[in-house]
């Protein structure tokens, strides 16, 4: 338990997925490249049936996470949803590894192949496994990206497609600020947490942490409060702190506290800001306003557990709609990682914060939404709206 505490939570990591046909070594590179037998290897064709998650340390780059998945070419029983369930997770991938069998001649489904990971809009490198020293007379000029021929069983052969790797991902990766851009080195930064039935025991929430560590990181002077002790907080600071961030639950009595001139945000709005494109999700609180009785708000949460007296996202924010709006609104609750397959009929999203989804999945997630004409918005900043505040918070 104390070691899971210690490592990245797997929606800060990169993730990449491994893809190709079935038994073309996806399994193989994992295990390679990892020093670990994490993905079941075999020669028995579709092997691999659900996705497999595997974090590691990519030196020098640092955390990501190695998707393992099913054959592109899966023809079991179950193959079509295998495939369907393969392909969605490029909305989540940074990056790609498409693998390809030496003994693979089919160009045109190769090429399929490549085509499918293309569409997904993010850099990949194309691997030639060598099946039993076997090299493959492909052109590894003609993938329309970095390519490499390697036996992936090889230790000292994957050295080669790691560092490929890594220098596709050096170059092509957007890391979005947390706090950066916020605040600077010295800076007194006041963080209130409120330590509620909610509050994991004995520890903080994952977005509480990750900020904390964001801050510490940028040489800030942090100290963290409960609710009750805001005031003291303040008065026992020679001068007012650069920055408050608090839970968004409590934003109309914080802003009521705090100094006018001492700039205000949230952990919501934050991870807003990291995981999500937060203009969009700005404009979509806006959108509160035009709701009407029978309109259906669809409130996701990117994890899943026990509601709890007071939840947020079942009790505390339907009733702030409900009273905000005046309206008799339908509100639905969608917890995990997938979307309904049918949400037409929503007129409004309001998304978590994300800190269990990484920015790929969060962006993907908005696109949808705005394919089909549904606003979006996020906890943090529909509750800011909602209380008046929006203009007040910073991010």
């Amino acid at each position: 338990m104390i070691s899971e505490l210690n490592q990245t939570p797997k929606a800060m990591r990169l993730h990449i997925g491994v893809f190709g046909a079935t038994n073309a070594g996806k399994s193989t590179f994992i295990n390679t490249i990892s020093g670990q037998d994490i993905a079941l290897v075999s020669p028995v064709a579709g092997t691999t049936t659900d996705p497999v998650f595997k974090p590691m340390e990519l030196l020098p780059l640092g955390p990501v996470v190695f998707i393992d998945t099913a054959g592109l070419d899966d023809t079991s029983e179950l193959g079509e949803l295998r495939i369907k369930k393969t392909i969605s997770q490029l909305e989540a991938c940074d990056a790609a590894v498409l693998v390809i069998s030496s003994e693979n001649t089919d160009a045109a489904k190769i090429d399929e192949y490549v085509q499918t990971i293309k569409k997904a809009k993010i850099p990949f490198i194309v691997v030639v496994n060598k099946i039993n020293g076997k090299t493959s007379g492909l052109d590894l000029n003609s993938f329309e990206a970095p390519a490499i021929e390697a036996d992936l069983s090889d230790k000292n052969s994957i050295a080669a497609v790691k560092e490929m790797l890594v220098g596709l991902l050096k170059d092509n990766i957007e890391e979005p600020p947390l706090t950066s851009d916020l605040v600077k080195k010295g800076d007194v930064v006041l963080l209130i947490a409120p330590q509620d039935i909610q509050a994991p025991k004995g520890r903080l929430i994952l977005p509480q942490v990750q900020i904390l560590r964001d801050l510490l990181d940028n040489e800030c002077l942090v100290m963290t409060v409960t609710t009750q002790n805001i005031k003291a907080a303040l008065e026992s600071l020679s001068a007012p702190p650069s920055l408050v961030i608090t839970d968004s639950q409590i934003y109309k009595e914080v802003s009521q506290i705090i100094p006018k001139e001492v700039r205000l945000t949230s952990f919501s709005m934050l991870m807003a800001k990291n995981k999500a494109d937060i203009n969009r999700l700005v404009e979509g609180a806006k959108q509160i306003d035009k709701l009407c009785d029978g309109d259906k708000v669809m409130i996701l949460e990117s994890c899943s557990h026990h509601p709890l007296e007071g939840d947020i996202a079942r009790i505390k924010l339907p009733n702030l709609l409900k009273k905000y709006t005046g309206k008799n609104l339908e509100i639905v609750t969608v917890s995990g990682q997938t979307l309904p397959e049918d949400i037409s009929d929503v007129k409004l999203a309001i998304h978590c914060g994300g800190c269990m989804v990484n920015r790929r999945s969060m962006l993907a997630k908005q696109n949808k939404f705005e394919r089909l004409g549904i606003p979006m918005s996020n906890f943090g900043v529909a509750i800011a709206y909602m209380n008046g505040i929006l203009n007040r918070v910073c991010y």
